[in-house]
């Protein structure tokens, strides 16, 4: 049995997946990235080895993608994290049906992407690093609420009344409007809320540009955000198609992709 692995090194979390030949998930990891991404991946590689219980030689081939894939010194070869999600929405959405957009919402940017009948990316769009729709903004947000970051889907759904506006594009002004709501006196519940709805709208204009076609799959690890979700929802007007593990689409991309070009 060979073993395939896919390494998604992005700006806030490294995501490994290891799949056999039968293109069966036997293995995943996602761990921070932290300073080192080099280090940080090799390590993640090594221990999720040792947890399936395989060992290195028994990897035929490693794609690395994402933010930091050019730093992975023993991927065999790498690939745009574009392409890699898209086989791995391809794959992990089947049980929803033909995906047809994507919008993935990474630590540093979102992305939409419109793929056609076969799966093939056809268009996408990437918003700004700066802009108040990123996962690195949600985790500056719970901190300067003083939760975690895990309880916003928690406190979305205890918001009253309409959702609170949060104008900004730039994450550092919007930074600022949330300590004014703060000040305001706004409750915690009603700044998240306002926070997941205006995320919603600017991904939203974001998938607009590339087609709002069925289904949309939501990955990345804001998928895990239930408030977040509803909120996009709401805004769509339908339901999104989400995996169990939203955070390793692009990661399960890369292996499958290695279980091609090393036959």
């Amino acid at each position: 049995m060979s073993y395939y692995a896919g390494i998604d090194i992005g700006s806030t979390a490294i995501k490994i997946v290891i799949i056999d030949d039968n293109q069966e998930i036997v293995g995943k990891k996602v761990s921070g990235s932290g300073s080192m991404f080099y280090k940080y991946a090799k390590e993640s590689l090594e221990q999720l080895v040792k947890d399936i219980g395989i060992e290195r030689d028994d990897i035929a081939y490693i794609v690395a993608t994402g933010y930091g894939r050019k730093l992975f010194k023993e991927a065999d070869e790498t690939i745009s994290e574009i392409t890699a999600n898209a086989i791995g929405a391809k794959k992990a959405g089947e049980k929803f049906g033909k995906v047809r957009t994507i919008i993935n919402i990474g630590g540093q940017d979102s992305k939409a992407i419109s793929l056609d009948e076969n799966g093939n990316v056809v268009n996408f769009a990437m918003n700004d690093r700066c802009a108040a729709g990123t996962g690195k903004f949600l985790d500056v947000a719970a901190a300067k609420l003083e939760i975690d970051v895990e309880e916003l889907g928690e406190y979305h759904f205890k918001a009253n009344g309409t959702p609170l506006s949060i104008n900004s594009t730039c994450a550092v002004f919007a930074e600022s409007e949330i300590i004014g709501l703060l000040g305001n006196e706004h409750s915690k519940e009603d700044i998240v809320a306002g926070i997941h709805f205006s995320i919603a709208k600017r991904i939203i204009r974001l998938t607009k540009k590339v087609g709002l076609n069925d289904i949309i799959y939501f990955d990345g690890g804001p998928a895990l955000n239930a408030g977040l979700v509803a909120a996009i929802e709401d805004e769509l007007g339908r339901e999104l198609a989400i995996p169990s593990y939203p955070q390793i689409t692009t990661a399960l991309g890369a292996a499958l992709m290695g279980t091609w070009v090393s036959t």
